[in-house]
């Protein structure tokens, strides 16, 4: 299996976490144990959990990110599934410094036509673009190796390889 779609796989199973967490809001372990139980891979592990306790934990702090880029929009009707996935767009963008936000952002989408509406891929990228660009001129966002926070991203993913992300 592809380390992308490891990864993606790794994606869908914290939203899967995260959104079984913001339902019945009781232990966070648990969902993890159940949901990722058959993942063997420690650092497909390590990842999942890095994202699931970080968009826990800073989840007040990004939802005010979101609510400042959709002020046409209330937070409690943007759906459950949008906000999650946004979450963890912003948590790639500020604690995954080997991730280029360009991936961050089409894994959202991608992820977002198995799991959201058919006009969350729009909204999503509209709201994680505005919000880079954001992070970005306040520099908030600490990217590592080659061309994370540059231009030379849209060349590489253009391209259709199937580098790691």
């Amino acid at each position: 299996m592809s380390k992308v779609f490891k990864r993606r796989r790794i994606r869908e199973k914290a939203l899967q976490v995260l959104y079984a967490f913001e339902m019945n809001n009781d232990e966070l372990q648990k969902h993890i144990d159940e949901i990722f139980h058959d993942v063997s891979d420690k650092s497909d592990r390590e990842f999942g959990s890095n994202l699931i306790f970080r968009v826990v934990s800073n989840r007040k702090k990004f939802d005010l990110l979101i609510e400042d880029k959709t002020s046409n929009w209330e937070m409690d009707r943007i759906a459950l599934i949008d906000k999650i996935l946004l979450r963890m767009g912003i948590c790639e963008f500020l604690f995954f410094e080997d991730i280029p936000p360009k991936v961050t952002i089409n894994e959202v989408i991608e992820i977002s036509k198995n799991y959201s509406t058919e006009g969350s891929s729009k909204f999503l990228n509209g709201v994680l673009d505005s919000i880079l660009v954001e992070l970005k001129k306040s520099g908030e966002i600490k990217k590592t190796g080659r061309g994370l926070l540059d231009d030379t991203i849209n060349k590489t993913s253009s391209k259709g390889s199937d580098e790691e992300i």
